[in-house]
């Protein structure tokens, strides 16, 4: 029987850190490599070279290396890659690890044109999803964000 998930033993990201030839770039703290599986082409994920699962995880240091390489990639890709760039991270526990979720903090960057692939799969039925927020839900949101 599998021992208990272990994220430093079974962590692919962290495995990648040793993988020379997937990195794309390479800073003192954090690692960019093709997102596999990827969304478009020219999907990028910055991680940090340590374990963490989330950005209050990180040292300072981490945290403001991670963010620069982000920006810095943004603007590679609007140059030369597409009109559009989507800069995202997510926290999800309650999602297992699998082909399609790591739980090593990564943040994506996609390359997005108008109407392109993901758009006409996915995102153009959002339209149906959003509301906008009710007073009580402000309201709630400001005191458990301010207090």
């Amino acid at each position: 029987m599998r021992e208990e998930y272990n994220p430093l033993m079974d962590c692919r990201f962290c495995d990648i850190t040793t993988q020379a030839g997937q990195i794309i770039r390479e800073g003192e703290h954090t690692i960019v490599f093709l997102s596999k599986p990827r969304l478009m082409p020219g999907h990028l994920l910055v991680i940090p070279k340590r374990h963490a699962e989330k950005l209050s995880d990180l040292t300072k240091e981490e945290r403001a290396e991670l963010f620069n390489e982000a920006a810095q990639l943004q603007e590679k890709v609007l140059e030369m890659i597409a009109p559009g760039c989507d800069v995202s991270q997510h926290f999800r526990p309650f999602i297992p690890d699998s082909r399609f979720k790591q739980a090593h903090l990564h943040v994506h960057i996609r390359p997005r044109a108008l109407e392109d692939e993901l758009y006409e799969k996915s995102q153009k039925f959002e339209n149906d999803i959003f509301m906008d927020p009710s007073e009580e839900e402000l309201e709630k949101y400001k005191n458990l964000f301010n207090n």
